[in-house]
């Protein structure tokens, strides 16, 4: 939430620049008393607006604490930014609030603390239940009292100043009086807080100013602030903006006096500006840029370097190629090292080196660079993982943990199959402090034996002879059943068959292993039985049990009387688990019975439910996507999918939902490819709209819709720049390959 990267964290800012500011006792003359700055505090109707919390009832007495300056007075702050600067979300009683921090602030007590949380609102973009601007309106409406502050005898405060006055945009009573300031300022500090501030209210006249600040003879906050405010829209970066950066680096202990947040972190943040350009030369000057220092002999100018190519491979598709020759030598590095394993096959160049890492007595930093090997070569890394098993639990992660790529399992490797099984063995028969006295495995533990389960699912029948370590360690892990009926070949003897088939019985009184007892044997008694428990208490395992059963069809039909009673089932609360619970006992219904009269009101209710709902437009997606099957008798709901449309997180779902169930007549397919597009560009359903793309026909897309697709196929910029970010720039490149495959399908 919020406008800026920082909003996190601004509290915290407060405390590392000033925290001699929370004094009792004002630092100086005060230019109005307490009584004066907070008059008619009390009086104002704080119940009529809202904060982050409800009605803001309570801001008086943080406001008062907060004032006097005593023991609680950090608390009451912290109270306020939670309450009316939400994680950077500002509301009605932000507004409120403004005119009584601006005098706590111009009356000497707390003056740094009131000026940081004033800039705080005003900076905001993020108004929740606000006329939009209007915070920022009730901050700039401060000006007079806050432009003196500019010329305070206390550095801190002229910066604190300076940030805010910026942040109201105001170039009215703000531009001139930050423009004036910064000709007289002499403290480097916080002239490079009033250029800053400068170059929000006038990008031109800070351009110019900026250029003569770049020397080396500048001050280096001042020349950070200098390379900032000369990188405006339409500047090109020159030679000059390249020395001054370089020179500053390492830059973190530089920008952290300041309050901008793109000078925390100087090199990230130029890096993605050039790059969000998206030209070619601004491209080769971000890539060159980190190339040179990446290859800095300094190990902190490298670290930063490292932090700023990981953001450059996450944004640019051409970033990895042009930086791999001076990533992979410094693979000992950790970052490196996760980067390279990011990147994957593309980095191949750098295995020969982390085998050679993997290889060293240092666990931890072998376990680095193995894990690293794993993502780039799995196949050099198999048997390095077979040798140490054990101790090696991040590269075990990566080769089928929470990092193992979804697109490519691990390859099967002889040695490291045995080590697995020894493995799992070994677990079957030790009761260490790893397991909790009702004998289930601890976290830790359970992690570790769900990799090797997972590992061995996913070479299916390959590792078939893993049967009898699959079948011991079922007891205490209920996910070993998926793994046995993965590796359960149609040639497998009917000893070890057996031998399954009585592990899974024993413990079908769980569904996930009763399911898999079917998929092995085909006995429906143990699934209907564990079906039945769990529809009985209601949400809790609802969802499972009825994907189980419509899998299983009119074979389940038995089941239709729990299926329609946890349907009927009381709810206390509409929430997304109610609701996707409903979604599936609708669908098990209607594949277990074909009766649409039943099923289509039920789910009706469950767009009606969800429509228009913060948190629940997945859940309607989930339930667009899914009632294609229901094919045409699904028509009654076609005036519901096609108001999702408009939605970009949810028109991907609903264009497939509409393909499947409206009249194919009264079907627009350019204007289903239009939603599907937008909302691929808009980065809201990535997957979704590629899959609704894929089921258009050849001819749906119209020449500038062709275009744009073609752009986002081809372009550099990357398309998934948010999730988990060891799996980001491996999930682009699928989503880049499967849009390939569409552009390529519809010529």
């Amino acid at each position: 939430m919020g406008s800026s990267l920082g909003w996190r964290a601004r509290f915290a800012i407060h405390l590392e620049l000033q925290p001699q500011r929370m004094s009792a006792v004002p630092a100086k003359i005060t230019a109005m008393d307490l009584s004066t700055a907070l008059a008619g505090l009390d009086a104002h109707p704080w119940a009529a607006v809202n904060h982050a919390y409800g009605p803001a009832e309570d801001l008086p007495e943080l406001l008062r604490v907060f004032a006097e300056g005593g023991e609680d007075a950090e608390e009451a702050l912290q109270e306020l930014y939670s309450s009316i600067a939400h994680q950077g979300t500002v509301y009605a009683a932000s507004a409120d609030a403004a005119p009584y921090v601006a005098r706590i602030a111009a009356s000497g007590r707390q003056t740094v603390n009131a000026l940081q949380l004033l800039g705080c609102l005003a900076e905001s973009e993020d108004e929740h239940e606000v006329e939009p601007g209007a915070v920022r309106a009730a901050v700039t409406a401060q000006l007079p009292l806050l432009v003196p502050l500019l010329a305070d005898e206390d550095a801190a405060v002229r910066q604190a100043a300076g940030w805010t006055a910026g942040h109201t945009r105001d170039t009215g009573i703000a531009l001139p009086a930050v423009r004036a300031r910064l000709a007289a300022e002499t403290e480097p500090v916080v002239r490079a807080e009033l250029l800053t501030a400068y170059s929000r209210l006038d990008r031109a006249g800070a351009v110019a100013e900026a250029r003569s600040l770049l020397g080396p003879d500048t001050p280096a906050p001042l020349r950070l602030a200098a390379v900032f405010a000369a990188l405006g829209p339409g500047e090109p970066w020159l030679a000059v903006h390249r020395t001054a950066l370089l020179s500053l680096l390492p830059a973190r202990e530089t920008a952290a006096d300041g309050y901008a947040d793109e000078h925390r972190d100087p090199l990230s943040a130029v890096v993605e500006i050039l790059l969000g350009r998206d030209t070619d030369a601004d491209r080769e000057s971000a890539l060159a840029l980190l190339d040179t220092a990446l290859r800095d002999e300094r190990p902190d100018v490298r670290a930063e370097a490292l932090w700023a190519a990981d953001r450059a491979c996450v944004l640019s598709r051409g970033a990895p190629q042009r930086l791999i020759p001076a990533i992979a030598p410094l693979a000992e590095d950790r970052a490196a090292a996760q980067l390279l394993g990011k990147i994957g096959p593309a980095a191949a160049e750098a295995a020969p080196l982390l085998a050679e890492l993997a290889s060293q007595p240092d666990d931890e930093a072998a376990d680095q660079a193995l894990a690293a090997l794993v993502l780039v070569a799995p196949q050099t890394a198999a048997p390095l993982l077979a040798r140490a098993l054990d101790r090696r639990p991040r590269a075990v992660q990566c080769a089928a943990g929470s990092f193992a790529p979804a697109d490519s399992p691990f390859p099967f490797d002889a040695e490291l199959f045995a080590a697995v099984r020894a493995r799992l063995a070994a677990k079957a028969l030790e009761r260490p402090e790893g397991y909790k006295a009702c004998g289930c495995p601890a976290t830790a533990d359970r992690n570790d034996t769900a990799e090797l389960v997972h590992l061995l699912r996913l070479w299916g029948p390959q590792a078939v002879e893993a049967v009898p370590e699959l079948c011991a360690v079922l007891p205490r892990f209920a996910y070993a059943a998926t793994a046995i009926t993965a590796v359960a070949a149609a040639g497998m003897g009917p000893e070890p068959r057996e031998q399954a088939a009585d592990a899974l019985r024993a413990g079908s009184g769980e569904l996930l292993v009763a399911r898999a007892l079917y998929e092995l044997t085909g006995e429906t008694g143990p699934l209907f039985a564990a079906a039945e428990a769990a529809l009985a208490p209601g949400v809790r395992g609802c969802v499972e049990a009825a994907n189980a059963l419509a899998d299983l069809g009119a074979a389940a039909a038995r089941l239709v009387p729990a299926l329609r009673a946890a349907l009927g089932r009381a709810v206390e609360q509409d929430t997304t688990a109610e609701v996707d619970t409903d979604l599936a006992l609708a669908l098990a219904l209607w594949r277990i019975t074909g009766e649409a009269s039943e099923v289509v009101p039920v789910l009706a209710s469950v767009f009606d439910r969800s429509g228009g709902r913060q948190w629940f437009h997945w859940t309607t997606a989930r339930a667009a996507r899914a009632i294609a099957v229901l094919g045409p008798a699904g028509r009654p709901l076609t005036a519901r999918l096609d108001a999702l449309l408009a939605d970009p997180a949810q028109a991907p779902s609903a264009v497939l939902g509409l393909l499947a169930v409206a009249d194919p007549a009264d079907l627009d397919h350019a204007r289903l490819a239009e939603a599907a597009l937008h909302s691929a560009e808009t980065r809201a359903d990535l997957t979704g709209a590629c899959d609704a793309l894929r089921a258009l026909d050849a001819g749906a897309l119209t020449p500038e819709q062709h275009g744009r697709l073609a752009a986002l196929t081809t372009g550099d910029r990357r398309l998934v720049v948010s999730g988990f970010a060891d799996a980001m720039i491996r999930e682009d490149e699928q989503l880049r390959a499967a849009l390939a495959s569409v552009l390529e399908r519809i010529g």
